[in-house]
């Protein structure tokens, strides 16, 4: 991210209290992991340190997130949203636990009962891509009769990558017709086939994330 200059602070709107509301997102899949108040001081201390600072209202003073536990906040980007009254961090999340409870995300309420939380809490909400991936995850764990992710998984190697150069034949073959149609359905089967090889070898599909993240900004191939 660009380095912001104090009068990114002045377009803010605060209010009456001088908070303003923060989303923290993760930096790689889009989940939203907390939200928590700033005020000036607080995302003074957050673009001076890199590590993300909020305002604690019930104890009233400055809140360095995760200075106890160890589940520090490293912000990877700052906006504000069209009124400028609430914040958007994107951050790395130390220990993927943001939640005080121990979950990853404080979002993982989604039925008529409220749940203690913790490391079993459901993960939040994130990118499509990620979301496939966990239904895969889910039934190499849990099996499910019929499902052709299990035939897949059961196949092993053998299977898996006979599918993927298949698709990836099908996919060369929609690119060289360039029908924007069948090159996107053709790319989102190699996807879904490579999803199941990296479930099959135990590569988790934020490592991948990861990999593709740490590229941006390295020097050019030649």
């Amino acid at each position: 991210m660009q380095p912001l200059s104090p009068a990114f602070i002045d377009q803010l709107r605060f209010n009456e209290a001088g908070l303003i509301p923060a989303i923290a997102q993760d930096w790689l899949d889009g989940a939203v992991l907390m939200v928590a108040w700033m005020n000036r001081e607080a995302i003074e201390c957050t673009l001076r340190t890199g590590e993300v600072h909020y305002w604690s209202r019930s104890r009233q003073e400055l809140w360095h997130k995760g200075a106890t536990s160890g589940h520090t906040q490293t912000m990877r980007d700052l906006r504000y949203d069209c009124d400028a009254d609430v914040l958007l961090i994107t951050i790395e999340q130390t220990g993927d636990v943001a939640c005080h409870t121990g979950a990853r995300s404080c979002f993982y309420e989604g039925g008529d009962q409220r749940t203690p939380g913790g490391n079993e809490a459901p993960p939040p909400p994130a990118d499509a891509c990620t979301e496939l991936f966990r239904v895969i995850e889910g039934r190499r764990e849990h099996p499910e009769e019929g499902s052709y992710t299990n035939k897949l998984l059961e196949g092993g190697d053998n299977r898996i990558l006979k599918k993927i150069g298949e698709e990836s034949a099908e996919f060369v073959m929609a690119c060289k017709d360039d029908n924007a149609d069948e090159i996107a359905g053709e790319a989102a089967d190699i996807l879904f086939h490579m999803q199941v090889a990296l479930t099959h070898h135990g590569v988790s599909w934020r490592k991948v994330q990861e990999v593709l993240a740490a590229r941006r900004g390295a020097p050019r191939r030649h």
